[in-house]
């Protein structure tokens, strides 16, 4: 399944957007689709930001199927694994 998010940014005071068919797994769009959909935008800001040098970046909005969910991709953090042994 996929899914058209479109993002807009301001990086470093100009504004930007990003508008893209994303694939989804069924399973977890069904359990939670905005959550899901937020996790795949904040990656797709993470990847503009490496393209861009990792300038100041502010989200404006974020949205798919005319829902604005900007607030929950602001809540989205990486998991980092720490297979370290000490």
């Amino acid at each position: 399944m996929e899914i058209l998010i479109r993002v807009q940014l301001s990086i470093d005071g100009i504004g930007t957007e990003s508008v893209g068919h994303f694939p989804v797994k069924v399973n977890d769009f069904r359990k939670d689709p905005d959550w899901t959909v937020a996790v795949i935008a904040y990656q797709q800001i993470q990847r503009i930001k490496y393209d861009t040098g990792y300038r100041k970046t502010e989200i404006l909005k974020v949205t798919y199927d005319e829902k604005d969910i900007m607030e929950l991709v602001k809540k989205v953090t990486p998991v980092i694994k720490d297979d370290l042994p000490f």
